[in-house]
């Protein structure tokens, strides 16, 4: 697949989804925000059972394009209040679509954040299934001082990272914090010294999924988001029924055959 804003390979089940507008350290413009979407929507969909998201540069990214914010200014001179009002809606609905197909991606979405993850760079990683980052990774929560109230997903799902206090003072304050604070406050699964020895390390935990069933793989991150926004008993009635109806599978069967053979299991896709 061939994006403007998005590079992507895959190899032995994992998609590789690098953001590609280094020399503007992967600041999201307006067919970034598109790309992501599609990027994420083709993952769902493709062969590929894990996708790792990473960024090309020095930086993961920089966060909204503030060249975007004047286009939109400008695309919004002339409107009614009314009509403005509806094309801003729109327009943030979009954009809170592209982060979310990361997260309803029925495949997991692994995050390998360095350099700068700025703004809607906090949106998009808090969305992933899981994070990791660089030492040096420099996060901030940074719409507060754009006057902007954060609306693509981060007071959202931040504080059930790091808590509602923590996430509060991140928001209000917009404070640079590093790769070892994002791991010590949870929001990252680990730190590692440099890009490379992160990203080797995130390709080893992917692979390590793409081996198993991917149906297995595919309920387990249903359930978990479902489970996050609804009640315990909800929760357990949901996998209830997701298992009634899968967990007698081929995939079952066939880890019973290999472990009675001695092998890894293959699973289809």
């Amino acid at each position: 697949m061939k994006l403007e804003t998005i590079a992507i390979s895959e190899q032995d089940g994992i998609a590789h989804i690098e953001l590609n507008r280094p020399d503007k350290a992967n600041a999201m413009n307006s067919a970034m925000w598109k790309d992501l979407r599609t990027a994420f929507d083709w993952l769902s969909e493709s062969t590929a059972r894990v996708g790792v998201l990473s960024g090309r540069g020095d930086h993961f990214t920089a966060g909204i394009d503030l060249a975007m914010l004047a286009e939109l200014r400008v695309d919004l001179t002339g409107l009614a209040e009314g009509r403005r009002q509806e094309w801003l809606k729109d327009f943030i609905t979009e954009l809170q679509a592209a982060v979310n197909a990361a997260e309803t991606c029925r495949k997991p979405v692994l995050a390998a954040i360095h350099g700068a993850c700025i703004g809607g760079g906090v949106d998009l990683v808090t969305a992933c299934d899981m994070r990791y980052c660089t030492e040096g990774t420099r996060f901030s929560v940074k719409e507060v001082d754009l006057a902007i109230v954060p609306d693509v997903g981060t007071l959202q799902r931040l504080p059930g990272l790091v808590g509602e206090g923590l996430a509060r003072e991140l928001a209000y304050t917009g404070r640079q914090f590093d790769g070892a604070d994002a791991h010590a406050m949870r929001l990252v699964n680990r730190v590692y010294p440099d890009r490379h020895r992160m990203l080797d390390a995130v390709r080893g935990i992917a692979s390590t999924i793409a081996r198993k069933s991917p149906l297995t793989i595919r309920g387990i991150k249903d359930t978990l988001n479902y489970s996050r926004d609804h009640s315990v008993p909800e929760g357990l009635a949901y996998v209830a029924a997701k298992n009634a109806a899968t967990l007698i599978s081929d995939d079952l069967t066939e880890v019973m055959l290999a472990a009675r053979e001695g092998r890894e299991p293959n699973f289809d896709d």
